[in-house]
């Protein structure tokens, strides 16, 4: 399969064009940063992780952040749980108040916080529980046609792979789509993925498969569809600081080689036109618009450095952007960089975001020692959200 013959991604009743997934990043994928990316191009944008022990219990915060633009469609929410009885529960709530179109499940998350307590990553190695908790998912949303999908990573490390056998698993549970990042909850976000093993999968299920993992510019999603025949692909860390990535995406899809390569001048404009997308999300969830406007610049201030990288910009400038309190601060500042300056090439297909060394995986006590063991692990379902 190349992009040139590959057909929409169909995820239930949607029909998705270009086949982009942007992936649900904390404090990262809210409503202005979604809606910034889907002026660029199209496909599905996942908002924050969702957990569902907090949806189930109503947290305030939990609530707040589901939030969608009325031009979102289809809503995409990810729900991260280790108990079927809650996560079953959460889905209803969402199917019931109509809160969202589309439910993904984590399985990826490989953060020592999620893992050491059996979830994310690492609940997949005990397939039974696995298979329990995303059969309740699908069967508490099929009634109200909402497709159910699932993100994983390959597994544990590479003596405990779970990818495919958790694959299987969840196309007999009924889900919609998988979706695979090429890494082990051990490499984190070091090294490669491995593109081998998003193939793997694919050639193993019927259902869509959508790979995950070192997409840092549109050429590098062609590639991954030529070598591993996916039907469409997620985005992470690659469009930190580029949410023009997703029109580069979509050029590449309907087989445009135009790709964007902005001067400091139109990354100042991007970069203003992020600001302003999350002030208005803050001061519309705030009773003070001023104390709105500051929280937003504030949200802005940890994108500036992953706009402004490679660019030759003085570090006093740099720091004072990054300390933003108002639209009009920054306004200033941005006055204060050379439009003219051209996009530094050097960086194209550069890694972005976390990157990290590999690191020992924390499990619960005995979790390795009983893969049928279905009993939700003690204390993982977590009472927040956003990850």
């Amino acid at each position: 399969m190349t992009a040139a013959t590959l057909p929409a991604l169909t995820i239930g009743p949607h029909r998705v064009w270009p086949p982009v997934v942007l992936a649900p990043m904390a404090g990262i994928t809210n409503v202005g940063f979604r809606r910034l990316c889907r002026e660029q191009g199209g496909g599905i944008y996942v908002c924050e992780m969702i957990t569902t022990r907090a949806l189930v219990e109503r947290n305030p915060k939990t609530l707040r952040m589901i939030a969608f633009g009325a031009e979102e469609q289809p809503r995409s929410l990810q729900l991260y749980g280790t108990d079927p009885e809650i996560t079953a529960a959460a889905v209803r709530i969402v199917v019931e108040r109509d809160l969202a179109d589309h439910i993904d499940l984590n399985f990826g998350c490989p953060v020592p916080k999620v893992t050491r307590k059996g979830g994310g990553s690492a609940l997949p190695w005990r397939r039974r529980l696995f298979a329990r908790l995303v059969k309740a998912a699908v069967d508490a949303a099929s009634p109200a046609g909402v497709p159910v999908t699932v993100k994983m990573r390959k597994g544990i490390d590479d003596d405990h792979l779970t990818y495919v056998e958790a694959g299987l698993a969840a196309q007999d549970a009924g889900v919609a789509a998988v979706a695979l990042h090429g890494r082990t909850a051990a490499q984190r976000y070091s090294g490669t993925a491995d593109w081998d093993a998003i193939a793997t999968l694919k050639a193993a299920l019927d259902v869509p498969v959508l790979g995950n993992g070192d997409i840092w510019e549109a050429d590098d999603a062609l590639r991954m569809v030529a070598h591993t025949g996916v039907d469409g692909v997620v985005i992470g860390r690659g469009c930190l600081g580029r949410p023009w990535l997703f029109a580069d995406l979509e050029a590449a899809f309907n087989g445009s080689p135009e790709r964007r390569l902005p001067s400091l001048g139109e990354v100042a404009v991007t970069m203003r036109r992020h600001a302003e997308l999350l002030v208005e999300q803050f001061v519309a969830g705030a009773r003070n618009p001023a104390r709105g406007e500051r929280d937003g610049c504030t949200d802005f201030r940890k994108h500036v450095a992953w706009y402004l990288k490679g660019f030759p910009i003085g570090s006093e400038l740099r720091r004072s952007l990054a300390m933003i309190e108002s639209l009009a601060q920054l306004d200033d500042l941005l006055g204060k960089l050379d439009p003219a300056v051209p996009f530094p090439v050097e960086n194209l297909g550069q890694p972005r975001g976390r990157t990290n060394s590999p690191g020992k995986v924390f499990l619960p006590d005995g979790w390795l020692a009983s893969r049928d063991d279905d009993t939700p692990p003690d204390g993982a379902e977590l009472d927040d959200s956003g990850g």
